[in-house]
């Protein structure tokens, strides 16, 4: 890479000078039009019926009138149209103005005798004519060379086939508030100094569009858009899920004729993650995709009738509780219910239900069993066995709700609804009145009856022609009082009929854990973990008070799903989920049934799968593949890292020696090693390292703890020591701010800080093999400084390392 040279900088100021004076203007002429399509729009809204003449008198005017309001119908869709397009126009321009683009290459087509000069920036801008192009969004075809390509042959893929022919030229910029600060010719993708300046700055509270430093290896994740299951096993910092995000954007434009952003999800690892990446879309002209949480998902449709565990109440345990009775039982059970083997079991244990073994509530009513839950039995395997589960469901309910019906009429003559009916008030029985008088005017329109009666005592009495019909009011105004009465106390069993709460799906659930024999015999299973017994007792415990642990959550739905039916959303087209590696085999496999028509994009770091069901992304029998298959499955492999300093990363890649890691050569101070005699200094330590880093003017700073409960500890002992702007992040933490956070680790995952002090790097709180992920994760947050302390011998995965790569202070 090397700077141009004055003439050049010249030429390529007064290029600028012309598109930002173009785009000026553009944005003047656009501004009214804008604000009077608005007018337009909301003009029409209002006078729409005014223009609509509405007549159904007859065939004719019904059909004018139908035709009127088709009429109105698309000249206001027309004119929200235009505005929409207007106004996209405008924001694109307005948002090109301060840096209209950040790179150029000129590019001379096989055949062609001239060279293009091909600007690219984060949207197109075509000059008046409407022919030339100023500036190139960087998601069109073209400015895929600019990513893909170094000066010399190059091709890039068009809808109509591929374009070849000669790079002459690649050059990059850095523009603010329309000036050249920089620009540099290059013969790779992204020059290192361009780089090294972009990543070179602070973190950020929420993260920044990346199209400017766009890598080859990240263009490549962006622009597939054929294969269906997209994995991307990245090292810490490779810029996976910023990758991931501008594949967002790109599919929005490659297809936006016929993809919206709410047909998009992405599963994010925690609420605050989603603060976190909320900007870029916006940034980048589009509106945000859907974003939620698997537990989130879950908790919508388990939540109102259990009690569920979530993710981090689950690693909680998992770093805690090593002492308490049962543990290795219930990290053996975490296994396994998350595993492929526990989903073809529950598929198996369908189909045994198919046979025998359902189980149903008795439908009660006043302290008495309306139906049993024997009669449901008997009822529901009457049914033809070929039937599917969920479909036999189905007519047992349409067969309850018959069987109700009966029952509501036979209910009417019980003693209970006299004894209601006599205490009933004015207004109730003032609804019956209004409702037997309506029935009396229908069958005085029936028979054509005159409107001249008299009340007699309770009865109207209707004459005709001489003759005297008798209408009794009053017995037909206590047979609806009745009626109304036991229609009331019904509905409540109406209602939960239709929502299938008769099935007993806990029942149903506990039965698997019944003993190995009985297991095996409704599974198939011969594979049976060890401890199954302990297994089944937590399992069962948890049950009985309508609990749920995190591992239980989604084979619960499955199944529950299995017999009354899969919910699918076929709306949904993309589906992307970060940190993929914590999502079990068993999820994986729910989500893909979830959206059937939906394309996955699975984003994380084995590295980093701190949680006990976690799935390897990154080898060749991973289930991932197995998902869709080999031919549907692109796996990419992101192995450089952006994020940090290079001294931190060589201090964290040897955490975990066998995993392949090349660190961006940007220059910065080694981790620093600093042992306290005792928790007071350290906390004074901490404390005075926090004003040094906020001098040196890093302002996104985060002490990370391992657990929730040592994060309250450091929060409180920072604040007794007179700590300021500390907050401390929880589960419920809903946005990420900058200032000085108080974290634990696995609540850190995806974000990343310009310092990171580790609070507790002692072999007392990390010195299990299971926590050397967790430990490699929190070191992974730091971008330009990383500090550790401890008040006793460092844990074992630091003694392990070359001391070569730290400093001891």
């Amino acid at each position: 890479m090397k700077m141009v040279n004055v003439m050049n900088w010249q030429q390529e100021q007064d290029r600028l000078d012309l598109v930002t004076e173009k785009l000026r203007s553009r944005i003047a002429e656009l501004e009214p039009e804008v604000t009077g399509l608005r007018e337009q729009v909301v003009d029409i809204r209002k006078r729409f019926w005014e223009e609509v003449t509405v007549n159904t008198s007859t065939d004719e005017d019904f059909e004018e009138t139908f035709y009127s309001i088709k009429q109105q119908e698309a000249l206001l869709s027309e004119r929200e149209r235009s505005h929409r397009q207007r106004v996209q126009r405008f924001k694109n321009m307005k948002r090109l103005l301060p840096s209209p683009y950040f790179g150029r290459m000129d590019f001379q087509e096989d055949g062609l005798g001239l060279s293009d000069k091909i600007y690219i920036g984060v949207a197109s801008f075509v000059d008046a004519d409407g022919v030339d192009f100023l500036v190139y969004d960087w998601r069109t075809p073209i400015a895929s060379m600019y990513y893909d390509h170094s000066p010399g042959p190059s091709t890039y893929e068009t809808p109509g086939g591929q374009i070849t022919g000669e790079m002459m030229l690649k050059r990059q910029y850095q523009i603010r508030s329309g000036q050249l600060q920089n620009v540099f010719d290059t013969s790779l993708t992204i020059g290192d100094e361009l780089l090294q300046q972009v990543l070179g700055k602070g973190a950020d509270s929420q993260m920044k569009s990346i199209v400017a430093t766009i890598q080859k290896e990240q263009n490549a994740i962006i622009r597939n858009d054929k294969s269906r299951m997209l994995i991307v096993q990245g090292a810490a910092g490779s810029g996976k899920t910023s990758a991931a995000l501008q594949r967002v954007a790109y599919l929005l434009y490659k297809h936006r004729d016929r993809l919206k952003a709410d047909q998009i999800v992405l599963f994010s690892p925690n609420p605050m993650f989603n603060s976190y990446v909320s900007t870029v879309l916006p940034e980048l002209g589009e509106e945000n995709m859907q974003q939620t949480t698997f537990q989130e998902y879950l908790a919508y449709w388990l939540g109102s009738t259990m009690n569920l565990e979530d993710p981090f109440e689950q690693i909680e345990y998992v770093l805690t509780s090593q002492s308490l009775q049962g543990y290795q039982a219930r990290l053996t059970g975490m296994q396994y219910k998350a595993s492929e083997a526990f989903l073809h079991a529950l598929q198996s244990y369908a189909l045994w239900l198919g046979k025998e073994g359902m189980l149903f509530h008795s439908i009660c009513f006043r302290d008495r069993e309306l139906i049993t839950a024997e009669q449901m039995k008997s009822q529901f395997y009457s049914y033809d066995s070929s039937i599917r589960l969920a479909n036999r469901i189905a007519l047992l309910r349409e067969w309850l709700l018959r069987e109700l019906t009966k029952l509501e009429r036979q209910e009417m003559e019980a003693p209970w609804v006299q004894d209601e009916v006599d205490y009933l008030d004015n207004d109730q029985y003032a609804e019956a009145y209004s409702e037997v008088l309506k029935k009396y005017r229908r069958e005085e329109a029936v028979f054509d009856f005159t409107e001249q009666y008299l009340e007699i005592y309770g009865d109207f009495r209707i004459q005709k022609d001489g003759e005297e019909n008798v209408f009794d009011f009053s017995s037909q105004e206590e047979e609806l009082l009745r009626r109304m009465i036991v229609k009331e106390h019904f509905k409540p069993l109406r209602r939960d009929a239709k929502r299938l709460k008769f099935i007993d799906t806990i029942g149903l659930y506990e039965q698997l854990f019944s003993d190995e024999a009985t297991y095996q015999k409704m599974t198939g299973e011969n594979d049976v973990p060890d401890q199954w017994l302990e297994i089944c007792k937590q399992t069962k415990e948890k049950l009985s008070h309508t609990e749920l642990f995190y591992e239980d959550e989604t084979p619960f739905l499955y199944l529950k799903e299995l017999i009354e039916g899969s919910r699918t959303n076929t709306m949904v087209r993309h589906l992307f989920i970060d940190e993929g590696q914590d999502y079990s085999p068993f999820q994986f496999a729910f989500l893909k049934q979830l959206f059937p028509r939906a394309s996955m994009t699975v984003l994380g770091d084995f590295s980093q799968a701190i949680f006990p069901q976690s799935t390897n992304l990154q080898e060749v029998d991973s289930p991932l593949i197995r998902l869709y298959g080999e031919e549907e499955t692109n796996l990419f492999r992101l192995i450089r890292s952006y994020r940090s300093a290079r001294e931190i990363v060589e201090f964290t890649k040897a955490l975990l020696p066998k995993e392949e890691i090349v660190p961006f050569d940007r220059g910065g101070k080694k981790p620093h090693l600093l042992k306290a005699s005792n928790d007071v200094e350290r906390v004074v330590r901490i404390k005075e390292d926090l004003a040094a880093l906020m001098a040196e003017g890093l302002d996104s700073i985060a002490v990370i703890t391992k657990t929730a409960a040592e994060s309250r500890e450091a929060y409180e002992a920072l604040l007794a020591q007179g700590g300021e702007n500390l907050r401390l992040v929880t589960k419920e933490t809903l946005t990420f701010e900058k200032g000085t956070l108080i974290i634990p680790a696995y609540l850190a995952k995806g974000v990343e800080f310009d310092a990171v002090l580790i609070y507790d790097a002692s072999t007392q709180t990390y010195h299990r093999e299971s926590e050397r992920k967790l430990f490699y994760t929190a070191c992974t947050r730091a971008m330009h400084r990383l500090l550790l302390y401890t008040t006793g011998d460092w844990s074992h995965f630091i003694q392990a390392l070359d001391a070569s790569l730290y400093e001891v202070v």
